[in-house]
């Protein structure tokens, strides 16, 4: 009996430190500064949809080309460490010289990131344009970008980041399989899935006679296991697992090619936790080839049943495509490529049986990534318009992610603060259990990591909620 009063005491305890901070979230829901605060301390779990490159801010990348006196094309804001034949470039060394550098700094920050943005191009443009413009400061220095983002992690109380860290280097040489590029088009018109998918097989037996395992095995030894020991990124404070991706505008042998490496390092690799496609999903070569790229994960995963993969579906909107191209994408990536988890999933109201396929995603637990920020700078999609109270809905699995925190000045602070601000229907116990999807739902393949992480949120949640009872 003892036992028994001990235990309703104690739940009583928490449903109560519960209630508190739901009492006062409701009564600072409309302050942004007193939201700040409050999820800054509040423990977010973690971060699903997580582009690496995108999410290092851009000061430190602008200091490294500075440091390694880099070209900078002064029209693009691009930067290259020799100096390329084409273009109006010179070294920042020589801007200091000039007393332009400061200039220059200022213009590079507002391409490499929305820092003061004021629509003199296109969102989606500045976006993803900027990517190709900072890359080369990534290269060499994954290192300081891992533990920039860990230090934040910790300091925001974000516990668990899944990043797409890298694509997978190959030289691999594909001429003599160039001929499948027009074939597996030709099929994928027609919509001949066998056709397709007997492509694919001799594509892949072509591809496992050119040693396609000895580049994913040299990626999971010599750089992913390397750095994440080297740099000692798991701890009891925080845990990263990392997602191979593919480039959605490649031709489909190169992109094959880099989709079945990516799920063999996956398969292979504990801390490889999935596989994705990124690039602009509305892009010409994007749009093509979106129905192959899916069965291509569909074939892909007939090889590796056990990988598990999200997909970049849905991140379009009304005028962005054509409406005809709004309808289909996320049906495609569940029913054809059966994805795991679906990213942005922002066109999901004017998809084909848009009711059918959320409750499909809501009956086989298909959480959607949610990017509240993301969504809003790149396809202006905000509020009411935004589909999130449509999964909430269909009681779809939510999380709430960054995706380029970086590049969009954000933080998963801010996102929290935007879905309590622009949806006064998501409760205190709603958004906690936002975040414990954030850790149910991740791609970690070591249930021991999982639990821990899980108990680890049980803790950090007693602490946090335990200060609104001393109020």
């Amino acid at each position: 009996m003892t036992r028994i009063i001990t235990f309703f005491c104690f739940l009583i305890v928490q449903i109560g430190f519960s209630q508190t901070a739901e009492n006062y979230l409701e009564k600072i829901r409309n302050n942004e500064a007193l939201l700040t605060a409050f999820f800054q301390q509040m423990p977010k779990g973690g971060d699903l949809h997580h582009h690496f490159s995108g999410s290092i801010y851009a000061e430190p990348l602008l200091e490294r080309a500075i440091a390694e006196d880099f070209y900078l094309d002064l029209e693009s804001m691009a930067v290259s460490k020799t100096k390329p034949s084409n273009g109006n470039w010179e070294t920042f060394s020589s801007l200091q010289s000039s007393g332009k550098l400061d200039f220059y700094k200022q213009q590079v920050m507002q391409t490499w990131s929305a820092k003061d943005y004021n629509g003199s191009v296109p969102s989606d443009d500045l976006f993803f344009d900027s990517f190709q413009k900072f890359e080369p400061t990534i290269q060499g220095h994954f290192a300081e970008g891992m533990l920039e983002l860990k230090k934040r992690a910790i300091a925001e109380n974000v516990s668990y980041i899944e990043t797409q860290l890298s694509t997978i280097p190959c030289d691999m040489k594909l001429d003599d399989l160039a001929d499948f590029n027009s074939k597996l088009r030709d099929a994928a018109k027609q919509k001949d899935e066998k056709a397709v998918l007997k492509l694919l097989d001799e594509l892949y037996k072509s591809l496992q006679q050119k040693d396609t395992k000895k580049y994913a095995e040299d990626f999971n030894t010599n750089f992913i296991a390397k750095l994440h020991k080297d740099l000692k990124m798991d701890d009891e404070r925080f845990t990263m697992r990392y997602q191979n991706f593919v480039l959605r505008f490649m031709d489909p042998v190169d992109l094959f090619k880099n989709l079945t490496i990516a799920f063999i390092s996956a398969n292979d690799s504990k801390l490889v936790a999935g596989v994705n496609i990124v690039s602009p999903e509305h892009g010409e070569t994007s749009m093509k080839d979106y129905w192959l790229h899916m069965v291509m994960f569909k074939y892909c995963h007939s090889k590796f049943p056990e990988v598990k993969y999200t997909l970049h579906a849905g991140e379009l909107t009304l005028g962005l495509v054509q409406p005809e191209d709004l309808t289909w994408h996320i049906n495609d990536a569940i029913y054809i490529a059966g994805a795991n988890r679906i990213g942005h999933g922002v066109d999901i109201a004017y998809e084909e049986n848009a009711y059918d396929l959320l409750r499909y995603m809501a009956k086989n637990n298909i959480p959607i990534e949610i990017n509240l920020g993301s969504n809003e700078f790149i396809l202006k999609v905000k509020e009411n318009r935004h589909p999130f109270t449509l999964y909430k809905e269909f009681n779809v699995p939510i999380v709430i992610s960054t995706d380029d925190a970086g590049i969009l000045r954000t933080n998963m602070t801010e996102q929290y603060v935007l879905l309590a601000k622009r949806y006064p229907d998501v409760s205190y116990e709603i958004i906690k259990k936002y975040v414990y999807n954030s850790i149910n739902y991740s791609f970690i393949k070591d249930n021991s990591v999982k639990k821990q992480l899980l108990k680890d949120l049980d803790a950090r949640f007693k602490t946090f909620e335990a200060k609104f009872s001393k109020n």
